[in-house]
């Protein structure tokens, strides 16, 4: 039986606040480049993707994001291996090469920590139809 996903509708943003931003634009760069992803240059204390802004953490009052497990969908398996090459070229650091997971059939994931430890990771589910390729929300502006 085919498995349905709802994808789009629960999350708004993530924020992760780091240590050094050039350190993790150039770790968010080449894990979004090799999944074909373009990061969008904010400004001099942050960048974003799509629903993740990342911002330079102004100590004392904001500590660091870490711990965080943050997914990234990939087209395929040859995607997920450039994910994680491009990770540790990037300064990740390896938790966990390419390969099949038994969290369900067709799991195929790859993971890294980034600069201030997360564990950010590619993962391909096996072939699947989409509906779209992406949710796009146009804003109306207010009269």
């Amino acid at each position: 039986m085919a498995k349905e996903y709802h994808v789009g509708r629960l999350i708004d943003h993530v924020h992760l606040k780091v240590r050094d931003l050039a350190a993790s634009r150039k770790f968010y760069d080449a894990t979004l480049g090799a999944l074909g992803l373009p990061l969008t240059e904010g400004g001099p204390e942050y960048f974003y993707v799509d629903e993740i802004f990342v911002s330079t953490a102004k100590p004392p009052q904001e500590p660091l994001t870490s711990g965080l497990h943050l997914a990234f969908q990939a087209a395929d398996r040859e995607a997920v291996h450039r994910f994680h090459a491009a990770v540790l070229a990037a300064g990740g650091r390896d938790n966990g090469a390419p390969g099949e997971r038994s969290y369900h059939p067709g799991y195929y994931g790859a993971f890294a920590f980034d600069p201030d430890g997360n564990n950010i990771e590619a993962v391909f589910h096996g072939p699947a139809q989409r509906s779209a390729p992406a949710v796009v929300i146009t804003s109306i502006a207010e009269k």
